[in-house]
């Protein structure tokens, strides 16, 4: 549970910014995203976090590039993204989801604003591998005074994963790696992946705590399966890179939290 004592928001060394929670929505559920999600958004606001989101739009970026008959295809879980794709795809996050998003933030009550890499030089990037996977970007740098900027103006940053080059080329950028980047940058107290499914179940058991141990052990023995599977190894890389808690939730923003035990102690 993100409300837990444990998680709650702390001022440190002196520092008096807020403790940073990321949230990660994949393109498949942000039509599909309740009350029940804006209702916990804002009492994580109350209880003194700064959040930014960071989204994806997998699905509705594969209807534009079927309608412009852009072929598509994946590589080691990252989008093979052509010049021409990558026009679409930024059209795509930064003109369509990113501001549906936002209206449905600032409808609900919540402050929010849209951003993708161009803004404020948000995400600096370089291609990731232009042989291999077109124009894929990997993050050098992220603003974070920028963010900061909007943390204390009362607003939640929602950021569409599109980075820019240093010549201003626009850069796919796979989501969970934003989010991930963005966590770490931000000293991040936790990140959070919403999901369709509210957490990780063994053996039809939902399970509140796993540590990166137990995760391997279960994708070995096949009790982790199928689509799990992506979204717990993006976890483990967060975690990785120093990411304190990585959570797999659901709406109501309850779930598995994957973390080292000594987080706890």
């Amino acid at each position: 549970m993100i409300t837990s004592k444990s998680m709650q928001a702390t001022v440190r060394n002196g520092d008096t910014s807020p403790s940073v929670i990321v949230i990660k929505l994949g393109g498949s559920i942000l039509e599909g995203l309740n009350e029940d999600f804006y209702r916990q958004l804002k009492k994580l606001q109350q209880e003194g976090y700064a959040l930014a989101i960071v989204h994806g739009g997998g699905p509705a970026i594969n209807r534009e590039l079927k309608k412009r008959q852009v072929p598509t295809s994946t590589k080691d879980g990252i989008r093979i993204t052509s010049k021409e794709a990558v026009s679409i795809v930024q059209s795509t996050l930064v003109g369509l989801v990113n501001p549906f998003l936002v209206h449905q933030l600032n409808s609900a009550g919540i402050k929010a604003i849209g951003l993708s890499g161009y803004d404020g030089g948000l995400l600096s990037c370089t291609y990731l591998n232009e042989e291999m996977y077109g124009s894929v970007g990997q993050i050098n740098e992220v603003n974070t005074d920028l963010l900061h900027q909007f943390f204390s103006a009362g607003f939640v940053p929602v950021i569409s994963c599109i980075g820019v080059t240093d010549n201003g080329e626009p850069l796919n950028i796979n989501a969970d790696t934003v989010a991930g980047k963005v966590a770490h940058a931000l000293d991040a107290k936790s990140l959070l992946f919403v999901t369709d499914t509210p957490g990780i179940k063994l053996n039809e058991q939902p399970q509140e705590l796993m540590t990166p141990e137990d995760v391997s052990q279960s994708i070995a023995s096949g009790a982790i399966y199928g689509g799990m599977i992506p979204k717990v190894e993006a976890a483990l890389s967060c975690l990785n890179d120093g990411i304190p808690s990585v959570q797999i939730v659901g709406h109501q923003l309850t779930g598995t939290n994957i973390t080292h035990v000594e987080v706890f102690k």
